[in-house]
């Protein structure tokens, strides 16, 4: 079975790789682990944190877990560098845990695309930071950010 191709392809410009990352910022955003894994290839390798996945299924899984716990999540994703068929992104997001406590989430992440664009390896580091509620700076409704809203670079972040 062939897959729909994920525009946009690589090799990436700074347009096209700015879409890109905000495309998967949109997904991420909406929460829902079926949307997010399509723009994934079948059998995708991941790396995040210390924890390894393996194709769409166990990605589908470990969304589903990750925003059981990851309440009211906001995500931010910013282009670091690309080239060919690769991209390095940073991101920060803000979420609450089921005690009321917030964090702000720092990373980096390596993507490699095939020719169709869907990605095949995603690699993750990611530190999180406790805040306090006051110290949000992620406050728009449930869903993509508004165009308006500052990016991380904007927010100093």
């Amino acid at each position: 079975m062939s897959l729909p191709p994920f525009p946009p392809f690589p090799p990436f410009t700074d347009d096209t790789a700015r879409l890109k990352a905000r495309l998967a910022e949109d997904a991420w955003n909406s929460r829902d682990p079926q949307r997010v894994s399509l723009a994934y290839t079948p059998d995708c390798r991941w790396r995040n944190r210390a924890e390894f996945v393996h194709g769409r299924e166990e990605i589908v899984a470990f969304l589903r877990r990750k925003w059981e716990r990851e309440l009211d999540y906001r995500l931010i994703k910013e282009v670091w560098a690309h080239a060919g068929d690769r991209m390095a992104v940073r991101f920060a997001y803000e979420w609450h845990d089921a005690g009321g406590r917030w964090f702000r989430s720092y990373g980096n992440e390596n993507w490699e695309f095939g020719a169709d664009g869907l990605m095949r390896r995603r690699i993750a580091s990611i530190n999180d930071l406790a805040i306090r509620e006051d110290e949000r700076k992620f406050h728009w409704p449930s869903g993509r950010r508004p165009d308006d809203h500052p990016s991380l670079s904007d927010l100093g972040l």
